[in-house]
């Protein structure tokens, strides 16, 4: 009962996440500085809020910082003793976002294996850019960079809409024997580019000096009439993420069919059948077609929008584990 009960939020939260990815391609300007937040104090009340939003997760069993080439990234550890032999899901968050963003599924994805979060560098988070990150390169170093220091034999790679584009970018640029496979939920710029109209509609919602009774209104025009309620800890996290930090990366670049076709491991792609961020009949024709593992697999949620794992979190995790299970 209490999943339903967030449905709507969810919907609305994990738009809003891409809303801000949106706000990047359309006013995006070079600038050659690193991602931080704008001021001391805006950085404290970032992590007061973040604080608070991690006390909806389970208790993470360690958390540690990562040094990489372009930054420290920020690591948790999430362990269900029962399932704790079972090789572990890397998951990495949307834009705008940061680990308490798993809260619906962090329960269901332990119950099968470990599973690792890490905030992702240049987004608002614990993470922080040290080095800047200037292209697509740059971003597949840090990410493996954090894989091979997790020293895992095995894992599997998670990324949900930009954070899909991230991990599709890690595989297509590194070879990393220990990922086992790659799992997209309706990822960003990989079977698809953002629809125009989206990106426009988007744009007022993503905008803080925007007066908020018109970025709320904007928000529940995208997500179907669902109320917007900003107090939420998640919601308000992402904010004062808003307000508070300025990311500097550049925007992801189009995956490519031919890029696609190179991939070596399986490939899951979960897309959303009523998502904004793509068309979902098109890009599913483009997965089925360019996913070249013959145990990839293409699977559709019907009546789901890009906030799915909000929206079906259960089924998201049995689907997940279904697909995890065909390899071993």
């Amino acid at each position: 009962m209490m999943r339903k009960k967030r449905k709507k939020f969810y919907i609305v939260l994990v738009i809003f996440l891409l809303l801000i990815g949106s706000l990047g391609f359309s006013l995006f300007k070079p600038d050659h500085g690193v991602s931080s937040f704008v001021s001391i104090e805006g950085e404290q009340e970032f992590k007061e809020v973040y604080e608070e939003a991690m006390k909806g997760l389970p208790e993470p069993q360690n958390e540690k910082i990562i040094s990489t080439s372009f930054g420290e990234v920020k690591v948790y550890t999430f362990l269900d003793s029962a399932t704790a032999n079972q090789a572990p899901l890397l998951i990495l968050p949307g834009k705008a976002a940061s680990t308490p963003m798993w809260e619906p599924n962090l329960i269901d994805f332990m119950s099968h294996r470990p599973v690792y979060t890490i905030d992702l560098i240049g987004e608002p988070g614990l993470s922080t850019e040290t080095v800047k990150i200037k292209d697509e390169y740059d971003q597949a170093t840090w990410l493996k960079e954090v894989i091979i220091a997790l020293e895992e034999p095995q894992i599997h790679l998670l990324g949900l809409s930009f954070g899909g584009w991230n991990a599709t970018n890690v595989i297509i640029q590194e070879e990393l024997p220990q990922v086992q496979s790659l799992v997209l939920i309706d990822p960003i710029q990989v079977f698809g580019p953002i629809p125009l109209k989206m990106i426009a509609a988007s744009i007022p919602a993503s905008i803080p000096i925007i007066p908020q009774s018109i970025r709320e209104r904007m928000l529940s025009y995208i997500s179907g009439g669902a109320e917007v309620n900003e107090e939420e800890p998640v919601a308000r996290l992402i904010e004062t993420g808003m307000r508070t930090f300025k990311s500097k990366l550049p925007h992801p670049t189009q995956i490519r069919a031919e890029q696609l076709e190179e991939i070596s491991v399986p490939v899951l792609a979960i897309l959303a059948d009523n998502s904004t961020m793509h068309n979902a009949e098109k890009s599913y024709s483009l997965a089925k077609e360019s996913l070249m593992h013959q145990k990839s697999s293409v699977v559709l949620f019907s009546n789901a929008s890009h906030a799915l794992n909000g929206e079906y979190p259960e089924k998201l995790a049995e689907t997940i584990q279904d697909f995890i299970l065909t390899l071993e």
